[in-house]
């Protein structure tokens, strides 16, 4: 699944950029960010582009 990041205040994600989701891990999206280390993100913070 793509998902882009509607929101500003992370420090390691980019607004409007588009992510790929790992794995969805008790509601929450496992992917990828800026720093290329994995971690788990609210998917409210999120808006899904392609699943």
């Amino acid at each position: 699944m793509k998902v882009k990041y509607k929101r500003r205040s992370s420090v390691s994600l980019t607004e409007n950029k588009i992510y790929e989701v790992l794995s969805v891990e008790k509601g929450w999206y496992r992917l990828v960010d800026d720093t290329d280390e994995d971690y788990l993100f609210s998917p409210d913070d999120f808006e899904i582009v392609e699943n």
